[in-house]
C-alpha cells in the first residue's frame, strides 16, 4: 500500500489527511534515519485516529506519552533502533518537558491556556495542564517550547506568573472527580447510555448524536444503534465525559445493568 492509498483509507477529512500524511512523515524520518522522532500533541480522538493508521501500516514501533500516566494530551513518539521504552521515558532532555508557575490568586485552565496562547504559542506544543493548587498551575509542552514559557510567561491575567522548570515526575495531575451511575438500559445502544450518563431523554440523546456531537472511544459516531461496551469511552460536546466501567449483566427484568463513571 503506498503512502496515498494509505491517507485515502484511513483520513476522513482534509485536515485528519494533513494530520496523518505529518506522522507518516515523522515515522519515515525516524526509520530512514534511524533518529527518534515524535509527533505534536494529539487530542485522544487524533490519538485514535493515529492507532488506526499505524495498525493499517504494519504496526511500527510508537509509544503514547504525555509525561506521565494517564496523560490525555499525547505525543506518538518513533524510537530509533537502539532505543528502548525506558530509555525514552527516562531521558531528562526528552521532547517532552514541564513547567510549573505560582500566582497570588486562583486561576483556571481557561485562564492558564488563554494566556499561553497570547505568547503565539499553537496548542499542538502544549499538553496538559493541571491545577495541583488554586494558586498553581503545571504545563506540559514540547521542549522546543520551554524557552518561551520561561522567559516571556508573564502573567496569568491579572495575576504575575513565576515560571520554573520542573522534572516529569514532579507533576501532580490529582485525582479525577467522578460521580458513578449505576442504571438499567433494555439494550446498551449508544443513544439509551446516552441518555442514563448524561440524564437526559433518550430522544435528545438520540438528537445529539445525529448532530455529531457525541464521540465513542473519541471517534464521532452518529449511529444511535451503535452497541456500547465495558471499557467504551462516551463523550457529549460541551456536557463532558463518561467511561463505562462495567456491564454486570442482566437484571431480574432483562434489561442491561450499567455502571457508568461521569467526569465532573
Amino acid at each position: 500500500m503506498t503512502k496515498k492509498e494509505l491517507l485515502d483509507r484511513c483520513a476522513r477529512g482534509g485536515e485528519e489527511r494533513v494530520l496523518l500524511a505529518r506522522v507518516l512523515d515523522r515515522l519515515e524520518l525516524s526509520q530512514s534515519r534511524s533518529v527518534p522522532a515524535h509527533t505534536p500533541f494529539l487530542s485522544p480522538g487524533e490519538q485514535a485516529s493515529v492507532t488506526d493508521l499505524l495498525g493499517a501500516w504494519g504496526r511500527p514501533r510508537h509509544l503514547f506519552w504525555g509525561g506521565y500516566p494517564d496523560s490525555e494530551r499525547k505525543i506518538c513518539l518513533f524510537p530509533a533502533d537502539w532505543q528502548g521504552e525506558e530509555d525514552i521515558l527516562s531521558d531528562p532532555e526528552g521532547p517532552l518537558a514541564a513547567v510549573e508557575a505560582g500566582f497570588s490568586g486562583c486561576v483556571t485552565h481557561r485562564d492558564v491556556l488563554g494566556s499561553l496562547m497570547g505568547l503565539g504559542i499553537t496548542r499542538e506544543v502544549l499538553g496538559d495542564i493541571l491545577l495541583p493548587r488554586p494558586e498553581t498551575c503545571q504545563v506540559v509542552v514540547l521542549r522546543e517550547a520551554l524557552p518561551i514559557l520561561l522567559s516571556q510567561w508573564e502573567a496569568v491575567g491579572r495575576y504575575k506568573a513565576r515560571p520554573e522548570e520542573i522534572p516529569l515526575e514532579r507533576l501532580s495531575p490529582g485525582q479525577a472527580r467522578v460521580k458513578t451511575i449505576r442504571d438499567t438500559v433494555a439494550t446498551p445502544r449508544l443513544d439509551a447510555v446516552t441518555a442514563v450518563a448524561f440524564s437526559m431523554s433518550r430522544g435528545r440523546a438520540a438528537a445529539l448524536i445525529a448532530s455529531g456531537k457525541v464521540s465513542l472511544n473519541h471517534r464521532e459516531c452518529m449511529k444511535s444503534d451503535r452497541q456500547v461496551e465495558e471499557g467504551d469511552v462516551l463523550t457529549c460536546r460541551g456536557l463532558g465525559k463518561c467511561v463505562i466501567k462495567e456491564v454486570p449483566g442482566q437484571s431480574k427484568k432483562g434489561r442491561t445493568m450499567l455502571v457508568i463513571e461521569r467526569y465532573l
